[in-house]
């Protein structure tokens, strides 16, 4: 099997984020950066579905000149090889900008299955691998838990509400959006880390991959949420009370 996984690089999960001067974005010139925990896990099931069934896995990732770092993880951590779309302003462009750029890189490489995480830790769109499959004309499934190959087929375990999961077959090739927490991540091996450094990463360009101009989109304001603290006073006897506090819980604050 030949396998896509798209990967991105965003700010380490625990970082202080601060506001630029712009007010439109954050300040990432001191800030840390690792993959997309989501894309991890699509790695490691592509790493798994290649020790079981063999094949090639192909780590693609869009990004920045720093976005090798992420890339190199990916190789340590056993992909065969890499492209990079190299870009700076990535934070301009929309889903359909990044799905489009993430299709035409891989153009002539006819995988039989491409993975990306469910979304990503920075935006949180989750629509990515959704669009690349509307573009490249395939089959797609998310929110999955367990990949399992037949023949010219998968089949696939879907995470859906209230406990409840979905079988589904899917014919090859075809496009999943893997779920956090589907399996136990690996960590790089020290042998991994040296044959990292002699894979091969085919680094691009959005002008060289000939792609359509990426649609853009403009960020007016970023700011941090506004904290406060309020107390209500919730008046009658028990079972009125009860029935006020879960309509607030259920409606307002939204955790049941």
């Amino acid at each position: 099997m030949k396998i896509i996984v798209a990967i991105k690089q965003v700010p380490v999960r625990d970082s202080q984020l601060r506001i630029d001067a712009s007010g439109r974005w954050i300040q990432e010139e001191d800030l840390s950066f690792e993959i997309n925990e989501p894309d991890a896990y699509a790695l490691e099931e592509a790493l798994q579905l290649k020790e079981k069934h063999g094949g090639e896995v192909v780590a693609l990732c869009l990004g920045p000149a720093r976005a090798t770092q992420t890339i190199r993880e990916a190789l340590a951590k056993g992909a065969d090889r890499a492209i990079h779309i190299e870009e700076e302003n990535t934070g301009a462009l929309d889903t359909f900008g990044v799905a489009s750029l993430l299709s035409s890189a891989i153009q002539g490489e006819k995988p039989d299955l491409i993975l990306t995480g469910l979304q990503s830790d920075d935006l949180g769109y989750g629509q990515t691998g959704v669009v690349m499959a509307e573009i490249l004309g395939l089959p797609h499934s998310t929110i999955i838990m367990q990949v399992e190959k037949e023949n010219e087929s998968i089949r696939v375990k879907r995470e859906l509400e209230n406990g409840w999961f979905q079988h589904i077959d899917i014919p090859l090739p075809a496009v999943l959006a893997i779920q956090s927490g589907i399996s136990k991540l690996r960590y790089a091996t020290l042998m991994g880390i040296k044959k990292a450094k002699l894979k091969e990463m085919k680094k691009v360009t959005v002008g060289e991959l000939g792609a359509p101009p990426p649609a853009t989109v403009l960020i007016e304001r970023a700011y941090a949420p506004q904290k406060s603290k309020r107390t209500q006073i919730l008046e009658g006897d028990a079972k009125a009370v009860a029935a006020k506090l879960v309509e607030k819980l259920k409606f307002e604050v939204r955790v049941i």
